[in-house]
């Protein structure tokens, strides 16, 4: 049985994939290591914008929060299942929105959970709060997953030509 091929934009979604993991787990490293924001708590950087830290133990933006170990690996698991069917789906992807979504959210679903593996929670500091209508304390992953989402959308309502 020969080996299933990948496509030009199915590579390019594995890579920024690997992009996406990488900057977001640098950038935890930098704020929990390096910063040490947890001993800061919440450091204003400019304007409205500050880096707080937040142990996020729900899914996206904190939602469905539950403190227990369970949860924990459940959540885990299902994003491993996730970004696996989207990295399916991304070798044969026939177009570069399509590819620039799937890339995102693989690697954001990718990044939250190698924190939940590691911490038991994902370590979320990017704050806009004082914008007054953005309540939620985010990370890298988190905005490759809703920017990654936006294009899926965007891609969905592709017409194809007629064949």
């Amino acid at each position: 049985m020969s080996t299933p091929s990948v496509s030009k934009f199915g590579w390019w979604a594995y890579l920024l994939a690997a992009v996406i993991i990488a900057a977001d787990q640098a950038s935890k490293y930098w704020i929990l290591a390096v910063y040490d924001l947890p001993s800061r708590f919440s450091v204003p950087i400019a304007g409205p914008f500050s880096l707080t830290m937040v142990w996020n133990r729900g899914v996206s933006f904190g939602l469905f929060r539950a403190d227990q170990d369970l949860t924990r690996w459940l959540l885990s698991a299902f994003a491993v299942i996730v970004a696996g069917v989207l990295a399916w789906w991304a070798r044969q992807a026939p177009r570069a929105s399509l590819a620039l979504g799937l890339g995102l959210v693989i690697g954001g679903a990718l990044g939250n959970a190698i924190d939940r593996i590691r911490f038991g929670a994902v370590a979320d500091f990017l704050d806009f709060q004082r914008l007054g209508f953005f309540p939620w304390v985010f990370n890298v992953a988190d905005s490759a997953i809703t920017v990654g989402v936006v294009f899926l959308l965007l891609d969905s309502l592709r017409k194809e030509p007629a064949t």
